[in-house]
């Protein structure tokens, strides 16, 4: 089993702040034994299109720097959460993953851009100012596939059947739901791509700041193969903790073999992301 750690950060408008914040919690949940942490989305910026270009850094930058310190120093793989990324001119929502010698070993940058518009509860359009990623990305730890997405990416189960395709057995969505989102789909979506694809599936948020221009959810949470809610917490600045069991996932996918039963000859479902 692998342990893994799910950091329900509280994040501010001080980005040193917020950096110094994430190393006192990865060293926390690595002493409490976990050998795998993540960061929520944005963790060392406030969420919210105003902030993007203000926060954003190249890749390799001061945040990945640090976070390839705290994954080297701590012996971990470290996911980074996702920061907001400045690219070729462009914007990015973009999380990166550490090993335990501090070498980026995964970079992901959101695909599915957060524009809604609910009349009269909450407007917010992404591509104002981000450009969507166009890459999927997986890593493995201790022999077990790890996908990526990042918050609106778990609406989209083409996604993550895709990473499920490719292998994967836990995904991972560092995300901020809101309070009009969160109460409603965040633990659902969670189950759901869970269930559908047979994975653990881990959703960490940011701690909710009732004084912020957006204000998260909260609730990380982690699910297993079954659809059964195995770890999570409310809205404060928390831990969460969950040893992934690869006997599970086998056992379930074994019991129920949907990934055997596809109707091929009636649907068909193409990765248009692996060059030909």
């Amino acid at each position: 089993m692998i342990k893994f750690a799910g950091i329900q950060m509280a994040v501010g408008a001080n980005k040193a702040a917020n950096l110094e914040r994430a190393s006192h919690l990865v060293q926390k949940a690595v002493a409490s034994g976990a050998s795998i942490v993540c960061l929520p989305e944005c963790f060392n910026s406030p969420y919210g299109t105003q902030y993007f270009k203000e926060y954003a850094e190249n890749i390799p930058g001061n945040t990945s720097n640090h976070l390839s310190e705290l994954a080297r120093n701590h012996k971990i793989h470290l996911i980074g959460g996702s920061i907001p990324e400045s690219r070729s001119s462009k914007l990015y929502n973009t999380c990166c993953v550490f090993d335990p010698d501090g070498n980026m070993v995964s970079k992901f940058s959101k695909i599915h851009l957060f524009d809604i518009d609910i009349p009269g509860k909450i407007r917010f359009q992404e591509s104002d100012v981000l450009s969507g990623g166009e890459n999927i990305s997986l890593f493995d730890v201790q022999g077990i596939k790890f996908g990526i997405g990042i918050c609106y990416d778990i609406r989209f189960p083409e996604l993550a059947h895709l990473m499920r395709q490719r292998g994967a057995e836990v995904l991972l969505y560092p995300g901020a739901f809101n309070m009009v989102t969160g109460p409603v789909y965040w633990e659902l979506l969670a189950r759901a791509r869970a269930v559908d694809n047979q994975v653990y599936v881990a959703a960490v948020a940011p701690a909710r700041d009732n004084e912020a221009t957006y204000t998260s959810w909260g609730h990380s949470l982690v699910v297993d193969p079954t659809g059964k809610v195995v770890a999570g917490c409310k809205d404060t600045e928390d831990i969460i903790y969950c040893d992934i069991d690869r006997e599970l996932i086998c056992a379930v996918r074994e019991s129920i073999p949907t990934s055997m039963q596809k109707r091929h000859d009636i649907y068909e479902f193409k990765d248009k992301s692996l060059k030909e």
